[in-house]
């Protein structure tokens, strides 16, 4: 295998944002929230509009489960 000698720091690129970083983490982590959340509240609603109600229940549902959430959360 080839050995690597390089001596220099590992910080000479560009100087890092970690602001920006701190800011993408916080939108992955928004975004990854509200999927999970809009995909359960999704499975919940189409349970409920196959055994107990219709298509639209199952809308109206749908969309109190993700008020209910953005409210709670």
């Amino acid at each position: 295998m080839a050995e690597h000698h390089d001596t220099t720091p590992a910080e000479l690129g560009a100087p890092m944002d970690y602001k920006e970083h701190e800011s993408t983490y916080n939108l992955f982590l928004t975004l990854s929230k509200w999927g999970a959340i809009s995909c359960l509240a999704l499975v919940i609603a189409m349970a409920f509009g196959f055994f107990a109600g219709g298509f639209f229940s199952a809308i109206v549902l749908f969309i109190v489960i993700c008020l209910a959430a953005w409210f709670l959360l």
